[in-house]
Formats: C-alpha cells, structure tokens, sequence
C-alpha cells in the first residue's frame, strides 16, 4: 500500500447515534463531515425514519447524513433512505453482500459495511482483506469492536493486529475518544485507501441514562484531536 495523496490525508469525521436538534447543530459547527441516526429500535440511542428525516434536514450542503440499520428487511432501508435526502447506509447487523445490494434498491443507494472484529488477540484471526473484498460494492468498510448486541459498545479493539494494506476506503469505529483518535489514526492511515473516523459513546454526556445524548464540548474536542493529528501526519 503506497502512502496516501495530500487529498487522502484529511480524515474524514462522522459523529453517530444523535437525537436532538442541539446536537446536530454542535456537530455541524465543530466541522463534521457526517452524522449518523440510528434506525435500529433496540439500540438505547434509536430514532423513528421520521426523525431521522427531521434531524437531516437541519445539515447544511455537503455534510452526509447516515442511517445505521441492523439486520433490517430491505423495503424499510430503501423506504428510509428515500426519505432522508442524501443519506447512505450502514448496516451493522449479518448482511451478506447479496443482502446489501438488494437493500439499497435500484436505486444503488450509497452503503457502508461494518466489520465486528473480535477483542484482544482475536482479532487477528479477522480476515479483514478478505472481507472487503467481499464487500467490494460498499463505499466504506467500517470497524468496530465486537461486543453483544449492536454497536455503541464503547470498546476499542487491537487496531495494531488489522493487516498493513487493506484495498478499501476505511472509517474506524469501536472506542473512539478524544484522547485515543490519534493513535487510532497514526496506526491506520497508511493501512488503507482513505480513513476516516466514527464517535458515539466517545463524546457523549457523562452519566447513566444519556446514551444519544452528546456533550458539545467533547465533540469540538475530537474534532480538534482528529485536525492535529492530520497535520502531524502531513508534516
């Protein structure tokens, strides 16, 4: 894997699992690149279609809205994504490849594939190489830890044991805070295409209870971690 173009080194931001209007417009003006809705009801952080359609519309040009769906019956996913304007997949849950092409309709939707690599030494045995491939059609593979139930789990995975180069635009996930992003960003960059970034739990209110509820602070300050590691790795 050749080092990444000047383009390529801007790492992208996508903040996840928002439910208020506030935190959208935080999300905005700390300079995200997209925001993520998630349509799955058994997550703690889960919107309506309606909602999520509501929220977007507060998105300025140019900033993507994503609907994170699990195991979802493909007339709902395109149903929803017609209704956001703009948005693109995620899906989460066991998709096949199959599954994800029939789910973003004739329309070819855009979409993102999560892969659930397992913690701790586990995770090397992932064939991540293998999986992208499998799922060439997707935009963006996304990694997360592999916890119980779907996403949000709050867990980083070994980033180090994922393969030196990977043919496919990445966007880490799992764990992510304002402390750890330059790591995560330093060890993968060069890994891959592209890489960008996904925080949930990692800039949310501190507290039981506040799951989907964002902490506008944290969010400007992964933002600014994520723009000094940029310019580090570029200069």
């Amino acid at each position: 894997m050749t080092s990444p173009s000047a383009a390529a080194t801007r790492t992208r931001i996508k903040i996840c699992g928002l439910t208020r209007e506030a935190d959208v417009d935080a999300a905005v003006e700390a300079g995200a690149d997209a925001i993520g809705f998630v349509l799955y009801p058994g997550s703690p952080r889960a919107v309506t279609p309606e909602r999520a359609a509501e929220l977007a519309s507060r998105l300025p040009p140019f900033i993507t809205p994503v609907l994170l769906f699990v195991n979802e019956d493909p007339s709902t996913v395109i149903a929803s994504l017609t209704r956001v304007r703009g948005a693109i997949a995620q899906f989460h849950g066991e998709e096949t490849p199959d599954q994800c092409e029939e789910s973003t309709g004739p329309e070819r939707f855009r979409y993102m594939r999560a892969a659930r690599i397992p913690l701790g030494a586990a995770g090397a045995a992932f064939d991540l190489v293998k999986y992208a491939s499998d799922y060439s059609h997707a935009q963006a593979i996304l990694l997360d830890a592999h916890v119980e139930g779907y996403g949000g789990g709050g867990k980083a995975f070994d980033w180090s044991l994922l393969p030196p180069a990977v043919d496919a635009h990445l966007v880490l996930s799992g764990g992510l805070t304002p402390a750890n992003v330059s790591d995560g960003i330093r060890i993968l960059r060069t890994r891959c295409k592209s890489l960008s970034v996904d925080v949930s739990s990692g800039v949310e209110i501190d507290g039981p209870g506040n799951k989907g509820l964002k902490d506008a602070g944290k969010i400007r300050q992964f933002v600014a971690a994520v723009r000094a590691a940029d310019a580090s790795f570029s200069s």
